[in-house]
């Protein structure tokens, strides 16, 4: 049978690159008449995480058997409140690497490009997969529900004139095909209330529309309705794509110790993904409830950027500077405020019982892989959506603010947020049995005849059939 090949190309933020790459190596695995080669674009913001991970990589048996490539495109800085126009900028470089690798084809012993696997905000390659003759595949790094509310809001747009922005402070429901319930317009997610962002959502949704088939993460168990009510293209849910294999004992000793020490169960885990971080008031309006609400936290907390420079978060030398005066020596017995947390060893650990999160798709997956109960705490991109998808359509969550969002510049007091805390972990086992049953649903639909395994299986053989 014919050897064939894959383009992979992410979009340059860790969280969709490694999502990317785990796909691969799942796909690899599956077949092995593949091979991959993603095309790795670098930005300043990313450069000692990217070249650390790519590192990381090199002893992989697929790398070191030549199945799986990185090829590091010309460095750029982009603008990252446009992706379009920033990939656009990409296209010269990612045809010139495509052209070498179908010039390769006549090589007997090369494979044959089938398809370009594309991350959701890369739409402009579609053109050149299109000039080479070839399809395009989106992988969508978020859930199968968000993808269909994008989907959805761009055709009431294109045929009814619908303007989402003129419903954010409203109390209107949607009726959106992927949810049992309805969805209020006031937490839809800050891009579609933003009129520059919702107009590059709508040419996204467009795109997606025109693709091969669109590979999402995420797995019938988990959103059955979303999925079984999604028309075309063709949805192959092949999730949780996840990276859950460190352990974090080397990186951080010192926290793996505490987390070892504490008991069962004990722990509520505060951490709010790779981009998150809280002015000071806010950060001691969180210190408030859980020195209240007595239960022992793992609390990860970050400096936000300046407010005009694009950057990662990066530690406190002294959190003291923006903690309540005694804070750290009251709590001292029960708590341990940190800066960047490993989370998947976090959430592995049977010492935690809750997680306050950002509700990013990842950490999502994440939190139901090892049966770990959220409270939702969104902050930007579609996680209003992921958390009113946790809370109210699968009973998943508890809630702090779904209609949370960072650039509002608005406190959440120390009261909801002790109260959610509470919530989560002293009332939540109707909650806590549910999750527990979705985590054994997820390790389930990836093993052979599982929903996500028996979905692959369909990508692959319609991307080698071409």
């Amino acid at each position: 049978m014919d050897k064939a090949q894959l383009v992979f190309v992410p979009t340059p933020g860790m969280g969709h690159l490694i999502s990317a790459v785990e796909l691969a190596k799942l796909l690899l695995s599956r077949d092995y008449r593949l091979s991959i080669t993603v095309l790795i674009i670098d930005i300043p913001l990313l450069n000692s995480k990217l070249h650390n991970y790519l590192e990381s990589l090199q002893d992989s048996s697929f790398v070191l058997s030549n199945r799986l490539r990185f090829i590091e495109l010309p460095k750029d800085d982009p603008e990252l409140s446009n992706f379009h126009s920033f990939f656009e900028r990409q296209k010269p470089s990612v045809k010139e690497v495509v052209l070498k690798l179908t010039q390769a084809e006549s090589n007997a012993d090369s494979p044959r490009l089938v398809g370009f696997v594309l991350d959701m905000f890369c739409t402009p390659m579609m053109d050149l997969a299109d000039e080479f003759g070839i399809p395009s595949y989106i992988f969508f790094a978020s859930g199968a529900a968000f993808l269909e509310l994008m989907l959805y809001v761009q055709k009431i747009h294109d045929d009814e004139n619908f303007n989402p922005i003129e419903f954010k402070d409203s109390h209107t429901e949607l009726i959106v095909p992927s949810l049992v319930n309805p969805f209020p317009t006031r937490i839809l997610p800050s891009p579609i209330l933003n009129k520059e962002r919702f107009g590059q959502l709508l040419v996204l949704a467009r795109k997606f529309r025109q693709a091969k088939g669109i590979i999402v993460n995420t797995f019938l168990e988990l959103e059955s309705s979303a999925i079984e009510s999604f028309k075309v293209p063709p949805l192959y849910h092949v999730g949780p794509i996840l990276e859950v294999k460190s352990d974090g004992t080397n990186t951080h000793p010192e926290i793996m110790q505490w987390r070892d020490d504490q008991p069962a169960g004990s722990v509520v885990f505060l951490c709010f993904g790779s981009m998150g971080s809280f002015s000071k008031d806010q950060l001691k309006e969180i210190a408030y409830a859980l020195e209240n609400s007595g239960h022992r936290f793992l609390w990860s907390i970050r400096r936000p950027p300046p407010p005009d420079k694009i950057a990662s978060p990066t530690d406190y030398e002294d959190p003291r500077e923006v903690l309540p005066e005694g804070f750290l020596e009251r709590t001292v017995a029960v708590g341990k405020v940190i800066g960047w947390a490993p989370q998947v060893a976090v959430l592995a650990h049977p010492a935690i019982g809750g997680f306050v999160s950002h509700c990013g798709w990842n950490s999502v997956l994440e939190s139901l892989w090892f049966g770990v109960p959220i409270a939702t705490w969104p902050m930007y991109a579609e996680q209003q959506f992921n958390a009113f998808e946790m809370v109210v359509e699968l009973g998943l969550a508890v809630e702090i603010d779904m209609g949370y969002r960072k650039e509002s510049g608005l406190i959440v007091n120390s009261d909801k947020i002790e109260r959610a805390i509470r919530n989560l972990m002293e009332n939540s086992d109707e909650k806590r049995k549910k999750v527990t049953e979705m985590r054994e649903k997820s390790k389930t639909a990836l093993i052979d005849g599982g929903s996500s395994f028996i979905s692959l299986g369909d990508f692959i053989k319609d991307a080698m059939e071409g």
